[in-house]
């Protein structure tokens, strides 16, 4: 069998919680065996799936998103090289479209935020004329990119 690594091991050299461990097994990002004393045991290879867990939401995807990159992926054995350039490259997009969103809310701060809360009736970066009140209440913009993130069609 391979080797075997205590929950109190495992919190020590990935630094993830013992909380997070046992919410991480709840939710089947990683599996853990019961040693004879009925005590949480993890696989060596463990390591390595929190590992792309932490980058995974380092780089902001939700557990959601990172559970259904990782389906494929056997709870048994270690994340493969070729396994993490195929989730990494299938995030990029993504994570382009959440870097344009911060872009355009960086270089448009000092004049709006963005949030189309129809305050102003005129707001020449995000929402001239207040053409944004015909889509409904609301921070439409926000909304929109919520909706792009999440996979939905933005609505128009």
């Amino acid at each position: 069998m391979a080797e075997e690594w205590t929950m109190s091991e495992i919190v020590a050299r990935s630094g993830v919680s013992a909380s997070a461990l046992r919410f991480y097994e709840e939710r089947g990002l990683i599996a853990a065996h019961r040693s004879p004393t009925n005590r949480r045991t993890y696989g060596r290879h463990t390591l390595r799936r929190l590992a792309v867990i932490r980058a995974a939401q380092a780089v902001g995807l939700s557990l959601g998103e990172i559970a259904a990159a990782l389906a494929h992926v056997p709870l048994d054995r270690p994340v493969s090289r070729q396994e993490w350039e195929e989730l990494s490259a299938s995030w990029r997009a993504q994570l382009e479209l959440r870097i344009r969103a911060l872009t355009q809310l960086r270089d448009g701060l000092t004049g709006c935020i963005g949030c189309g809360c129809l305050s102003q009736t005129k707001c020449p970066l995000w929402n001239p004329e207040d053409r944004l009140a015909a889509q409904g209440p609301g921070p439409r913009i926000l909304d929109a990119v919520v909706e792009l993130e999440e996979g939905a069609e933005p609505r128009s």
